[in-house]
């Protein structure tokens, strides 16, 4: 079980590349479909290393890693498809976000001190993450669903379900913001108690 569970997270280190090329080959409903397997992977790893108790270090530095590259690199493709404003500056805005905490935790690494992720069940780092994979898959779904319109065939219900997407999509990377920032200064924080700590 151990071995699988660090499988489902080396899955979205996979996904996360995979979906760079089918993409950019326009390849939209692989990418729709191997973004939803890697979301659900990042779900269920965590349901089954708690309940098997296999949880450990190297699975949950794989499991971070896998979860920050699959948003990281989706959304990196996104804003090139995609390069409007209001779109590119949350992304870029996030990801800062994450390299900013990373600085943070591999500061306190130089001094000894652990700033480890929060475990809890509705942690506004995983409802953070939830919004943006929520978004991702709008803005796939988008891509995948133009995949059938043609001049032939448009009709009230496909411009129903593209305009739905859509504001999905734009609500959700902008509450995505939110969450994200919300977070960080949960995290700047502890820092500032634990930098406290150095002498």
């Amino acid at each position: 079980m151990k071995f699988f569970v660090n499988f489902l997270s080396a899955f979205r280190i996979f996904a996360s590349f995979a979906i760079i090329p089918l993409l950019m080959y326009r390849w939209y409903w692989c990418a729709f479909i191997v973004f939803i397997l890697a979301a659900i992977s990042d779900w269920l790893d965590g349901f089954l290393a708690r309940k098997y108790n296999v949880c450990t270090k190297i699975g949950g530095v794989i499991d971070h890693i896998g979860d920050k590259f699959l948003v990281a690199n989706t959304l990196i493709m996104l804003c090139i498809m995609m390069p409007t404003w209001f779109i590119i500056v949350p992304t870029i805005i996030m990801i800062s976000r994450e390299l900013y905490v990373s600085g943070l935790r591999e500061f306190l690494g130089t001094q000894k001190i652990e700033m480890p992720v929060p475990h809890a069940r509705f942690s506004l780092g995983k409802i953070k993450t939830a919004c943006q994979m929520l978004t991702i898959v709008a803005f796939l779904g988008l891509f995948a669903f133009s995949t059938f319109i043609t001049p032939a065939n448009i009709s009230r219900t496909y411009l129903l379900i593209m305009n739905s997407l859509s504001q999905i999509g734009i609500i959700g990377i902008w509450a995505s913001l939110v969450f994200s920032l919300w977070s960080a200064t949960q995290y700047t924080r502890t820092f500032a108690e634990k930098i406290k700590k150095i002498k």
